[in-house]
């Protein structure tokens, strides 16, 4: 049957609005539960003990919002809405941003390696190469004085090794305090000064405003290798270095359990907060894991531990939520099941 002119309009409206609503980029971002990934598929090292059980990663999906997402995650618990520009900050690409997601995955594998191989008491050699400069974000005070590609070689007269003891020296400044660093950039020495910002969700923390990556040259034996995809991110590192160090040891820790948890780990075993952890507790049940790693916080108020242990009694699940601030504390309790 033809149609009428009347109707050929209207079809066409209501199909560029379809397409409006559904493709139609909006400056928001939205964080949605994801879900588990087994890491005996990420990780493989060479001649590695295999176990009944499965460490699992957990995601949260994220992406920009369209009008009719936007809607849909209004009605949605779990799914947190943010202004884009709190998320991909002005001036950084989208191509930027996973970029620099990327290498905070490559450096949680890293420090997970480091981990996993020295608690395994296995060879593992390190050669420190230096802290770089990825991203300087817009409106913060590294603007104008650091660029992409710069090696910060010292703060305030301490030599730099990797971005942690920069983030533990701007720990004792002020926002507001005038920063020294001496940088290397094109082969030549500058020292660079200026005042320091603070972050909006945390007004007292003293910050730059940049993304750094450490360069190290970690040597391990025998070999490991990680296919992780397009997966980005430091949250995955302790469940990394649990994947890894049973993998190295003939005891199954997993003890045939599915076992699922986030955190991200430095190279001295130390676990720290992520973001949304509530919607990881909620992959995790989805996916059917019988234990969660939680980031403790050294018993912090509203910390990632009390956010699961609270989701987890919000969707009523059997999941066991466990408090960890250390890889030693998530080894321990894993080696102490049945």
């Amino acid at each position: 049957m033809l149609l009428t002119r009347k109707q050929f309009i209207f079809l066409l409206i209501t199909l560029v609005v379809a397409i409006f609503l559904s493709y139609y980029k909006i400056d928001y971002y939205i964080y949605q539960p994801g879900d588990t990934r087994a890491l005996n598929d990420v990780v493989q090292i060479d001649e590695g003990f295999d176990s009944e059980g499965d460490m699992h990663l957990v995601t949260v999906r994220g992406g920009q919002a369209t009008p009719l997402y936007y809607l849909w995650a209004q009605l949605r618990t779990h799914y947190d809405i943010y202004d884009l520009e709190d998320i991909r900050p002005e001036g950084i690409s989208q191509d930027e941003y996973m970029e620099t997601q990327l290498h905070f995955m490559e450096s949680s594998q890293e420090a997970a390696t480091v981990v996993a191989y020295e608690a395994a008491e296995k060879d593992i050699t390190i050669e420190y190469k230096g802290v770089y400069v990825v991203a300087v974000i817009e409106d913060m005070p590294a603007k104008g004085h650091l660029e992409p590609g710069d090696r910060i070689i010292e703060v305030e007269g301490k030599e730099i090794d990797s971005d942690r003891s920069l983030t533990d020296q701007l720990n004792e400044m002020s926002p507001g305090d005038e920063v020294e660093l001496k940088v290397l950039r094109d082969e030549m020495e500058r020292s660079i000064s200026f005042e320091l910002g603070s972050f909006p969700d945390e007004p007292e923390r003293a910050g730059m405003g940049v993304s750094l990556v450490t360069d190290r040259d970690v040597t391990v034996n025998p070999e490991v290798n990680f296919d992780s995809g397009t997966i980005g991110g430091p949250s995955a590192g302790m469940m990394f270095s649990l994947e890894i160090y049973d993998q190295l040891t003939e005891e199954d820790i997993t003890k045939g359990r599915y076992i699922a948890g986030t955190g991200e780990v430095d190279y001295e075993g130390n676990v720290y907060r992520i973001g949304g952890i509530d919607k990881k507790v909620v992959a995790a049940d989805k996916d059917g894991a019988d234990i969660f790693f939680a980031p403790n916080e050294n018993g912090k108020s509203e910390s990632n531990y009390e956010v699961a242990k609270a989701t987890a009694e919000e969707i009523e699940t059997s999941m066991e939520i466990v408090p960890v601030d250390t890889f030693s504390d998530a080894l321990e309790y894993l080696e102490g099941l049945e």
